[in-house]
């Protein structure tokens, strides 16, 4: 899939599966949470403080632990409705566009759709502003993510899981530590050079490597100015520089040796790193794509503002957010986790990928929104290079 943050592999593996699986093997972020002692806040709850009611989720496969789906029901006294099957973003819009067109309810309370759909929804009005008003967690959002460039006024989402996109790479196999976008076009890698067929991560170190700064993606691209870094991506890939552009089978092919360095999501390396120790992930000195999001909204058909509020409230909790981040590998939108992390799984709670440090948060720049005319050239143009 394109488009979206959960491109599907040639091995058939979805992005989730693989980090599933991959914490299974090494024994550790999978089954860990379940081992963790205590309760959250929730669990002080009076029973006759339970919320009651019912609320209906449609979310990402694999992003969300069992203890989680479990615990959420006993605590709060609401009937959960959890459907794992958004797993396309442009697949989900053509599914429900009639409905959300129409004011008809699609069946669903929250949907967790990518920053930049999120964003077409909120201009369209298929979602409400969230009750934030009933919800006493939101403080505990991390501060770079409040007003994003999806929501501006930060009235309409909250980040459910985040990540970014820099270079991972194979020591071993570079020889040397990466530290530039140059070096995705350095010879010496010919034929061993990965890109990723989401568009909006590879095209901002693309740009970047022409030569745009952050401050200026930051502040809108458009198809000319995209021009260059177009180009440049062409003619490494009809030249052999790079051997192809994948989705998230790009971690079989780090693993193999098929590539030495590509263009890859924070997440992955996350995980890939406990299988082989060699493998290293770096945001540029120039930039990197982030955060990225999959963040939750409220359907504008919905009445459930307060099991929606409890829904939010629940994974906003510190001791939750831990948990889910272990499941997922993703980055916890919830500050100050470390701890809660700690108790679940010590190495993960010290791994720089999943806690950046404030040197490489600078480095950041989330690819801006595109108008409509834009975006149908730059999906057109970038299908061109990768064959899509």
């Amino acid at each position: 899939m394109s488009n979206d943050r959960t491109p599907q592999p040639k091995s058939g593996l979805s992005r989730r599966e693989f980090l599933t699986r991959g914490a299974a093997a090494a024994g550790g972020l999978a089954a860990a949470p379940y081992l963790l002692g205590g309760s959250p806040a929730w669990a002080a709850v009076d029973e006759g403080a339970k919320v009651g009611g019912k609320v209906d989720v449609l979310n990402w496969t694999f992003y969300i632990d069992k203890k989680s789906k479990k615990d959420f029901p006993k605590q709060t006294g609401i009937k959960l409705k959890y459907s794992e099957t958004l797993d396309d973003n442009n697949t989900f819009f053509a599914k429900y566009q009639e409905q959300f067109a129409n004011d008809d309810h699609i069946g669903f309370d929250i949907v967790t759709p990518t920053t930049w759909m999120a964003a077409r929804l909120i201009e369209l009005g298929y979602v409400q502003p969230m009750p934030f008003d009933l919800m006493e967690n939101r403080g505990n959002l991390r501060a770079e993510l409040e007003n994003p460039a999806w929501d501006p006024t930060g009235e309409y989402t909250v980040p459910w899981q985040t990540g970014y996109t820099g270079i991972a790479y194979n020591i071993e196999a570079t020889g040397r530590e990466i530290t530039s976008v140059e070096d995705l076009f350095d010879p010496k890698f010919e034929g061993r050079v990965g890109w990723l067929l989401e568009m909006r991560d590879s095209m901002t170190l693309a740009l970047l490597s022409t030569g745009m700064t952050r401050e200026e993606i930051a502040a809108g691209v458009t198809f000319n100015d995209a021009k260059p870094a177009f180009d440049r991506l062409e003619k490494a890939a009809q030249g052999g520089q790079i051997r192809r552009f994948t989705g998230n089978s790009y971690v079989s092919d780090l693993l193999s040796g098929d590539f030495a360095l590509n263009v890859a999501w924070s997440g992955d390396v996350a995980q890939l790193t406990l299988e082989e120790p060699n493998l290293r992930f770096v945001v540029p000195d120039e930039g990197g794509h982030g955060f990225w999001a999959d963040v939750m909204c409220m359907v504008s058909t919905s009445k459930r503002d307060k099991q929606v509020a409890a829904w939010l409230d629940y994974f906003y909790d510190p001791v939750n957010a831990a948990r889910v981040a272990g499941y997922t590998s993703y980055i916890s939108p919830v500050a100050d986790i470390e701890d809660e992390l700690a108790a679940i799984d010590p190495d993960a709670a010290e791994n720089t990928i999943l806690f950046p440090e404030q040197d490489v948060l600078d480095r950041l720049v989330q690819f801006p929104l595109l108008d409509p005319d834009d975006e149908e050239r730059f999906d057109e143009r970038y299908a061109e290079i990768t064959g899509g």
